[in-house]
């Protein structure tokens, strides 16, 4: 009797038991682009129906769904890709528009635009001498 053990093999399929039962990953982008910020939200393969964006005081959660095809009859010789429930949350700061907040989701992409309120943006603020003339200066 010839057997073989495969630890990479058994890591493998352990890691793969116990990430179909947890969140899936969801890689994001954010960065800033003048008066908003920009999220961008991988989710290839999404039914864009099961995407959900809620925004509960300053926190902000995608949801998301990938439910897998159905192949009646087929015999599975390699099934990676995942499965499931996707969920990531973000904690946003006090200098942002709430109600301004839109996402769209193109080509696998789910983009969220998260506009800074119009307190928090760079303002010039008018400065009086002791002759009382006005002089700008940028804050």
């Amino acid at each position: 009797m010839n057997m073989s053990f495969d630890p990479f093999g058994d890591f493998d399929r352990l890691t793969s038991q116990l990430s179909s039962r947890s969140t899936r990953l969801m890689p994001v982008d954010l960065f800033r682009e003048g008066d908003r910020y920009v999220l961008a939200a991988d989710l290839p393969g999404i039914d864009p129906g099961s995407v959900d964006v809620d925004l509960d005081g300053h926190m902000l959660t995608i949801r998301a769904e990938r439910t897998p095809a159905s192949h009646d009859g087929a015999k599975w010789l390699a099934r990676e890709r995942a499965y499931g429930s996707y969920v990531r949350q973000f904690s946003l700061g006090d200098g942002i528009d709430t109600e301004g907040i839109s996402a769209h989701y193109d080509n696998g992409v789910l983009s969220v635009v998260i506009p800074v309120s119009e307190r928090a943006r760079p303002r010039k603020i008018d400065i009086l001498d002791n002759k009382t003339e006005q002089t700008s200066i940028s804050a």
